[in-house]
């Protein structure tokens, strides 16, 4: 049985909760105010590796750091996905029905989603697709660094520090530019270097391969749809950009119907048939007697998962009044969507939650006459279902890397999902009651840039045939074995991360070369050894460089909500 003992500890909870609350205030606010959320889980990884130190006398397991860890950063991407849509509902004039009853449905019936769907698919992503998850990767050698410390935390703390000091002077002092080239003027295309360590480290992190197909989506959706079509004269920018967006979507949403259609159902529908086929077998009374509790285990957990399934398809069909097809469209999408978020995240870095929930809504809009402010509900579920999976695959794969307990860290990251639920929605609430609905938007205060799109897109999807193209090409493709969800990525995301994340895998590229070209140099016998300590050197300083920004990116947040709620 997976022990949980010395892991999930009374004090990592009490340390993890109050993390997890001001963590995900700060979070809420940074969503709102910046239209970015930077990931928490290397500061969480930090803070409670000290705290745990600190009331250890000096003392503490990486296992325990890990599942204190995930307790405390759970609750930013809750805040993340209702941050993301919500807003938009108030934006088209929707304030009294989107109030904080609804959010509070919202927010909890993703959580419960984003849980039960994670459990289904922790297996697969984290041991047997062997994604990468910079991000939880990241997490994971801080610990090791900063229990062991010696020359490998040199490396990470010293790379780390430099990237959060040229995070402060990017962000919190305004001194250097968020983005380079980014005066070049290409119509519909967001051209620029943004100047980011956590994204250059992601594409070092992530690889060449696979970063080449997200770039190459790029180029297509960018100069090829926009910039070569509108000049072409086959279509307006505007028209452009609404069919690259439906067509990177598309491609999205069939490569995460792929995942679940070839990796998730054929392995439940084997595991349903050796569960037959042990009931009918005749083996010994012991035997059976041996094999009997994880069987009853698997079937109640089964039972506990299904029921909390029906409870949210419940909710959402009469406590936010979706009606009952699109309750049941929320809950079987939010399957497909949690897997293309747990893939994307483990291959970028990188979760796109509002997209995912945009995608559900559409489904939705396109099958039935669900009221506008319903549609953000939809939305909101599926973000918050698909931005919690992000973050407990991250700490899956941390703790696949540690040997922690998954069954500890997702009974922290339960606790912290309700936590970051509750806390996300009284800091939205009193933001809304405090400064009325008027204050979010492009040019208002909380300029909520994620949930203006969503409410832009509520009128439906700007090119169906786009749309429906990318679908059948990214499930076509991922069964193919192809990296789909890379190519659709790279069509729908910004122009300049794109970039930024190349340049990160072309450094790479360069590190390699030079590395190899030393190791030339040397005999036989130390070449092995070198190669391998020159492969943990780019892996050590590349999560420093990823984690220093989301450190900082976190301190800065939190001194938004210290002294900027008044301005």
């Amino acid at each position: 049985m997976d022990s949980v003992k010395g892991q999930l500890t009374l004090r990592g909870i009490l340390i993890g909760c109050v993390g997890c609350a001001i963590i995900t205030a700060a979070s809420v606010y940074t969503a709102l105010k910046m239209g970015a959320l930077p990931w928490p889980i290397v500061f969480a990884a930090i803070i409670s590796l000290f705290f745990l130190k600190a009331l250890g006398h000096g003392k503490a397991s990486l296992n325990e750091a890990n599942v204190t860890h995930t307790v405390m950063s759970a609750g930013a991407m809750v805040a993340g996905g209702l941050a993301f849509t919500i807003p938009g509902a108030w934006m088209l004039g929707h304030a009294d029905e989107a109030g904080w009853l609804e959010m509070l449905l919202v927010a909890l019936s993703g959580v419960v989603l984003g849980l039960v769907c994670t459990a289904l698919l922790r297996r697969h992503f984290i041991e047997d697709a062997d994604l990468e998850y910079p991000i939880g990767e990241a997490a994971a050698q801080t610990l090791i660094a900063g229990d062991a410390g010696g020359s490998t935390g040199a490396k990470l703390f010293g790379a780390m520090g430099l990237a959060g000091v040229y995070t402060a002077l990017r962000d919190g002092a305004g001194v250097v530019p968020a983005m380079f080239f980014g005066n070049v003027a290409i119509p519909g295309v967001s051209f620029g270097i943004y100047n980011s360590p956590m994204l250059l480290a992601v594409g070092f992190l992530v690889g060449t391969g696979a970063v080449a197909v997200w770039f190459a989506g790029a180029l297509l959706a960018n100069f090829g749809i926009v910039a070569g079509g509108s000049s072409a004269g086959l279509w307006d920018v505007a028209s452009a950009q609404g069919i690259a967006s439906s067509l990177g979507m598309g491609v999205m949403m069939g490569a995460g119907v792929g995942v679940i259609c070839k990796n998730i159902l054929p392995k439940a529908a084997r595991t349903l048939r050796g569960a037959r086929t042990a009931r009918r077998g005749g083996a010994s009374a012991n035997a059976d007697a041996d094999a009997g509790a994880p069987k009853r285990r698997l079937r109640v957990s089964a039972s506990l998962a299904a029921c909390a399934v029906a409870a949210v398809a419940l909710v959402a069909c009469f406590g936010l009044s979706l009606g009952p097809v699109p309750s049941v469209i929320v809950v079987l999408l939010a399957f497909v969507a949690t897997a293309m978020s747990a893939q994307s995240v483990g291959q970028t870095g990188i979760d796109p939650m509002e997209i995912f929930g945009l995608i559900v809504l559409l489904a939705v809009a396109a099958v039935s006459d669900v009221p506008q402010v319903q549609l953000f509900f939809v939305a909101g579920i599926v973000a918050v279902a698909c931005g919690l999976a992000g973050d407990v695959m991250n700490d899956f794969h941390a703790g696949h890397v540690l040997g922690t307990s998954p069954k500890a860290q997702w009974i922290g990251q339960a606790i912290g999902a309700v936590v970051g639920a509750l806390v996300s929605v009284a800091v939205m609430a009193v933001l809304v009651g405090a400064y009325g609905p008027e204050a979010f938007g492009p040019q208002a205060s909380f300029v909520s840039a994620q949930a203006s799109v969503v409410a832009t897109m509520v009128s439906g999807i700007p090119s169906v045939p786009a749309f429906a193209l990318g679908l059948a090409a990214g499930f076509a493709l991922y069964l193919a074995g192809f990296p789909a969800m890379m190519l659709g990525l790279g069509i729908y995301l910004p122009f300049y991360m794109s970039l930024t994340a190349f340049l990160g895998a072309l450094a790479k590229v360069v590190y390699d070369a030079v590395c190899k070209r030393r190791r030339a140099k040397l005999a036989s016998e130390e070449r092995a050894a070198r190669e391998k300590a020159q492969a943990e050197t780019g892996l050590v300083v590349s999560s420093g460089l990823l984690g220093g920004e989301s450190v900082v990116g976190v301190l800065v947040a939190l001194a938004a909500v210290a002294t900027g709620l008044g301005a």
